[in-house]
């Protein structure tokens, strides 16, 4: 009895496994008679409007048009010529994944290891700003205010602190949007700044009994990521994330030979300030001397050490320097431009940041969250301001669910005043209003600023209701790439601008977001904030004079032993494609690997003029 009752599970389990692997033969059949391989089944599906897409997910009977897949023949051919260039020694010895697809039919025209992770550098960015449109909406607006915290009285003097308070705005500086063709600035870049000041002066605020507070406590005070190298955190680059930022946290150290040689170089910190203490060692050296100068912080400290020596009659040098803590450089910043206005603050100026306990709250489950892009349209906040227009709404902060939620950069951005359980409600001297965010996503991948990139992984977090966090910003992320079809197992984020190291992303996945983004509203918006071949942004001095001159639009990705680009392309016969090529762990120059992708990127764009 043992045996024959042993003997009727394992036969019910030999026919269920052969029934199961019947359906799977029959399904791959049936896409292999379509033309179709399991990935262009889920690529084909992202390119049906979502209410299509819902119909075949609930099995009816949508016709789904796709053209046959490219003749073997053809791909072939494009196989080789594509082999010929990465094959080639010392290209062989890197990582290579590519991926490329029509983007009429999802059909993979060609693809290596292609669901591989691979470290994508600032291809992350494509991932954050798809998501920020997608949760913010192109039209979203961000807000900072001058607020006086206690009573204000007949003389124009305020009984508490005067605090300016920062909800993530990246272009508080001298950055003219929207950006054209490339970066420009108008020096000395505080005319925001500036304005908010004249505000506060029209106010008839003329004392400050108490401090000057810089309050950046709208987002986690987490300035760094996970996975950024030490070396970073002194340039541009590295600079630090906060919800009160200015002039990109950086100031800009201008360099310049003496008169003789032997002088001290002239340095000049722009905008003016006292904020870092400078250690200048750089001396001016006879005509023809080659220039060598060195600069160095120590993380959390505010002195800057030079050293070397430009030669008499050089053009000297300009470096962006990060700001050890922006909330407390602006706090100074503006006391001296409200000083200059004939306002006295008799208390210091200061940083207040958030505590990071109040950003760790349960994070909502995914059927809770609402869901982004065309299938649920942003909208506007029912308060009706310029910051949250076309945000998706969010509950005002109260002290039973935040207990530091009396800090008046807590409230929620759209609400004129705080719940009747706060303590009082600050008076506003000054507010200024951003120019829409796809302004800054635009900048963001234009030119591949790592700090905007982290600001809007942040806002993506707050408005989800997930916290203004980069772990809220994570899972908000995460939700919406896994509603745009990937799967969970093809990236990992550890940061929103892809200066982490640890960072990892297949290029099927980074070809499914570029074609899930093309089907939405704010899909056009999306490719045109990518730098175009030969025209702008960091493609700017790529595809010139090519085929290729500005039929790309696609973000690139640099770090050590490491080169990306990814998106949206077209042939010289006018069909659009998808790509994505990364290339790791090479030991090359960056050029040379730089040049093997373009290579690939113009067959690409050539492949259809070659068809007799």
């Amino acid at each position: 009895m043992r045996n024959e009752s042993a003997k009727t599970p394992l036969a019910l389990t030999v026919f269920l496994a052969l029934l199961t692997f019947g359906l799977a033969q029959e399904k791959a059949t049936s896409a292999a008679e379509a033309g179709i391989s399991q990935s262009d089944d889920r690529r084909a599906k992202a390119l049906l409007h979502p209410a299509e897409r819902n119909s075949v997910e609930k099995g009816k009977k949508t016709k789904v048009l796709l053209r046959p897949v490219a003749e073997d023949k053809e791909k072939k051919r494009l196989a080789g010529d594509i082999a010929a260039i990465i094959t080639q020694p010392p290209l062989d010895r890197a990582h290579w994944g590519i991926d490329v697809v029509d983007l009429e039919t999802g059909k993979t025209l060609y693809a290596q290891n292609a669901e591989q992770l691979f470290l994508p550098a600032s291809n992350t960015k494509l991932f954050t700003t798809a998501a920020a449109l997608a949760i913010a909406g192109p039209e979203y607006r961000f807000r900072t205010t001058v607020e006086a915290e206690g009573r204000i009285d007949g003389r124009g003097r305020l009984l508490g602190d005067l605090a300016i308070i920062g909800r993530g705005d990246p272009n508080i500086s001298g950055r003219v949007l929207p950006y054209a063709l490339k970066t420009q600035r108008t020096p000395p870049g505080t005319q925001i700044l500036e304005e908010m000041a004249d505000q506060v002066v029209h106010s008839g605020l003329k004392i400050v009994d108490g401090d000057l507070i810089g309050d950046d406590t709208y987002y986690a005070f987490e300035r760094y990521a996970e996975g950024w190298a030490v070396d970073d955190l002194q340039w541009v680059d590295g600079a630090p994330v906060s919800a009160l930022t200015f002039n990109d946290n950086v100031v800009f150290v201008n360099i310049l030979p003496g008169d003789l040689p032997g002088d001290k170089a002239l340095i000049t910190v722009e905008p003016e300030t006292g904020y870092y203490e400078l250690d200048n060692r750089v001396v001016t050296s006879v005509t023809g001397v080659t220039k060598r100068v060195g600069i160095h912080r120590d993380p959390g400290s505010k002195k800057i050490a030079l050293w070397g020596s430009l030669p008499l009659g050089d053009a000297g040098m300009k470096e962006p320097l990060a700001i050890e803590d922006p909330a407390e450089f602006v706090a100074q910043l503006f006391r001296t431009l409200l000083e200059r206005r004939g306002i006295t603050i008799r208390g210091k100026a200061r940083a207040r940041h958030g505590e990071g306990a109040q950003f760790f709250d349960p994070i909502p489950s995914p059927d809770k969250l609402p869901a982004p892009g065309i299938d649920n349209p942003a909208m506007n906040h029912s308060a009706g301001t310029s910051e949250t227009a076309g945000a998706v709404p969010q509950p005002l902060a109260t002290e039973d669910k935040n207990p530091l939620s009396a800090t008046p950069a807590q409230r929620a951005p759209g609400a004129d005043s705080p719940p009747p359980n706060l303590p009082s409600a600050n008076k506003v001297l000054a507010e200024h209003f951003s120019t829409p965010l796809l302004d800054d996503i635009r900048v963001t991948n234009k030119t591949s600023q790592n700090l905007h990139a982290e600001l809007a992984l942040r806002l993506a977090g707050k408005l989800r209701g997930t916290g203004g966090s980069f772990e809220g910003g994570r899972e908000a992320v995460k939700q919406f790439l896994l509603q745009a079809g990937l799967k969970e197992d093809e990236f990992a984020f550890l940061d929103g601008s892809g200066l982490s190291r640890r960072d990892l992303v297949t290029p099927a996945a980074t070809v499914q977001l570029l074609i899930y983004a093309a089907r939405q509203p704010w899909g056009t918006a999306f490719e045109e904030s990518l730098p175009v071949s030969g025209v702008d942004g960091s493609l700017a001095d790529r595809f010139q004079n090519t085929p290729a001159e500005g039929l790309i639009h696609a973000k690139t990705g640099s770090l050590s032993h490491v080169n990306a680009l990814s998106g949206y392309g077209q042939t010289q016969k006018g069909r659009r494609f998808v790509f994505s090529i990364f290339c790791n762990n090479h030991n090359l120059p960056s050029s040379k690997a730089l040049a093997a992708i373009d290579a690939v990127v113009q067959l690409l764009v050539e492949d259809e003029s070659k068809k007799k």
